[in-house]
């Protein structure tokens, strides 16, 4: 449990213009079945998924930095709570936000949708949960969903209770 404000430099102390290679020394080009699995794609979703829920798909040094910078103000955040308000405080707004991202009902109209359920894919009520109701971030404008004709209420309804 630490107090840390600024999150800890990982950036390399050397850099490769070479990109990370999946085929095999003895003949470049052909992917290497025994070291990287069956699936050429399997490495870039595993390596995504272990890493961590928030991982930036973007490979720029900025955007995994604003990561670890969010990451480590939510821990402050947590930690001050937890010295003030007791160990209670930081579990029950855990368990609200875990109730909140796996919630099988999300409005569209509330910031959620069929397609909602991916990483950066905040709902309003996880973004009160979060303190981040007063900010406008790029994901909040540029769902992915522009194209898609916009439901009404009545229409969620009916597919929610099947009707």
């Amino acid at each position: 449990m630490s107090m840390r404000i600024v999150p800890p430099a990982q950036h390399s102390s050397t850099f490769t213009h070479l990109p990370p290679s999946t085929s095999a020394p003895s003949a470049p080009g052909v992917y290497d079945v025994l070291r990287q699995g069956l699936n050429p794609s399997a490495t870039l979703s595993t390596a995504a998924a272990s890493s961590s829920p928030a991982a930036p798909v973007s490979r720029h040094p900025l955007e995994s930095r604003l990561k670890a910078w969010e990451a480590t103000q939510e821990n402050l955040r947590m930690e001050s709570l937890r010295k003030t308000f007791g160990m209670a405080e930081p579990i029950r707004r855990g368990m609200e936000l875990k109730i909140t991202r796996e919630g099988s009902w999300r409005p569209a109209c509330l910031g959620g949708g069929p397609g909602s359920t991916g990483v950066g894919s905040a709902s309003v009520h996880e973004d009160v949960l979060m303190g981040r109701e007063a900010s406008c971030d790029w994901e909040d404008v540029f769902t992915g969903e522009e194209q898609r004709g916009a439901l009404g209420v009545h229409d969620e309804m009916e597919r929610k209770l099947k009707i």
